[in-house]
Parts: C-alpha cells; structure tokens; sequence
C-alpha cells in the first residue's frame, strides 16, 4: 500500500516521534511505500485566512497553495495518523489541516442531501496517538476523537475503510519501559499491516 502518514508534534524529542520512527520503519520493512508528512516541521499553516475560507467552495481556486497535500492524499491507500491527543481531540495543528486540505472537490462533493464521498482510494485509517487521561475517563466523556474519525472522516472514504486505534493512555504516568513497551507493540501492529 501507499500510506500517507501525517504526524502531529512540535517536539522532536518526544514519545509521537519514536512512534512515528517505529511505524514507518515496520511499514516499510512490509513493503509499503510510506509518505510522511510532518506538520510542524513543514511549517504547515492550520488556520484558513479569510481569502481562503472566501473560495473554500470554488473547485477551480480553492486547493491553492496545499498542492502538494491534496496530491499526497488523492495518492494513498491508507492514512496513518500519528500525534498527541490534547483536550480530548487532536491537536489544533492537526484539526487544522482536515479543515483546509479536506476540501469540497478533494474529500466531498456536496450533493442532494448529502456530500458525497471523494477519497474512496483510502482503504483503511490508523491512528496512533496518546492520552494524558485514563482509560475510565475516555469511556465515560465518549471518546470524542473515535466518533470525530469514525463518523465523519472515516465517512468520505472508501466503502468498508477499515480503522485502527493504537493508544496509550495515562500518558503523563508512564514508565520509560511501558512508553517503551507501546512503541514495540505499535511497530509490531504495523509490521501487521
């Protein structure tokens, strides 16, 4: 498979970083073909200007100047995501590139009714991302992140798109050797792929 891995972390140092490092090693030593794309490292812009929002709906302007994001998403197979899960979602870098390069044209089509799906040449969605909550508190807010994706994103893919979850939660209470444990267990998950 192509997999377009966007990764979300200002830090290089931190824990995201070594699960992206494992993911897209395991994925690659299966033979799939790996596109990342570090948001912040790309100095990628989140936030739509008033110009931007302006065209948002005019198919013939509106992918200016995130070219090269739409070609890597119209490109994939699978979309691997891998970040930090701040205040219950993904982090505004993020959220920020769903807004601005998941647009009509590219992830939809407004149609009667309904948008009709676009990116049905994206089979299957991971996500690999951490939690300062616990477990029992996920459960009990509704894990927000997993009805965001499941219903909404996950909806203008193909049909059937399969999702992965990986997670660790109490992050902020973690050992060093179980930080390190989930990173071998992600790398062993994507090895699976």
């Amino acid at each position: 498979m192509r997999v377009l891995m966007i990764y979300c972390h200002p830090r290089p140092d931190s824990l995201c970083a070594a699960l992206r490092d494992a993911a897209k090693a395991a994925l690659e030593a299966r033979g799939h073909q790996v596109d990342l794309r570090d948001l912040y490292a790309e100095g990628f812009q989140p936030a739509l200007t008033a110009e931007e929002r302006g065209r948002y709906h005019d198919l013939a302007t509106n992918l200016a100047g995130i070219e090269d994001h739409v070609e890597s998403l119209r490109r994939a197979d699978a979309l691997l995501l891998v970040h930090p899960t701040w205040w219950y979602g993904m982090p505004a870098m993020l959220k920020g590139w769903f807004d601005r390069v998941w647009a009509p044209g590219v992830a939809f089509r407004l149609g009667e009714g309904a948008i009709e799906p676009l990116l049905t040449n994206i089979r299957r969605i991971g996500v690999i991302t951490t939690y300062g909550s616990p477990h029992w508190l996920l459960w009990y807010i509704g894990r927000i992140d997993r009805k965001l994706l499941g219903r909404g994103i996950r909806r203008l893919c193909a049909k059937g798109c399969r999702t992965d979850w990986y997670t660790l939660t109490s992050m902020d209470h973690r050992s060093p050797a179980e930080c390190a444990a989930f990173v071998a267990r992600v790398s062993r998950q994507m090895a699976r792929w």
